[in-house]
């Protein structure tokens, strides 16, 4: 008995179902998320790459220039 013979006989068809339904399940949960947030928090991501710096780097930045 050979491994090819084993293998074809052992029943893995549900491991792919089980990888979809995980798939699935999570571009929902990720899709129901982005939908339901808040218009102010998606305006206020939206415009993160258009500022210059943190307010947090930037007192950082202070704090080590004046020492």
């Amino acid at each position: 008995m050979s491994l090819t013979d084993i293998m074809s006989g052992a029943a893995l068809t549900l491991y792919p179902k089980i990888g979809l339904f995980i798939f699935l399940a999570a571009f929902v949960a990720i899709v129901v998320r982005e939908f339901l947030r808040p218009r102010a928090e998606v305006n206020r991501n939206a415009r993160l790459p258009l500022e210059d710096e943190p307010p947090s780097a930037s007192q950082s930045m202070k704090q080590r220039s004046s020492r």
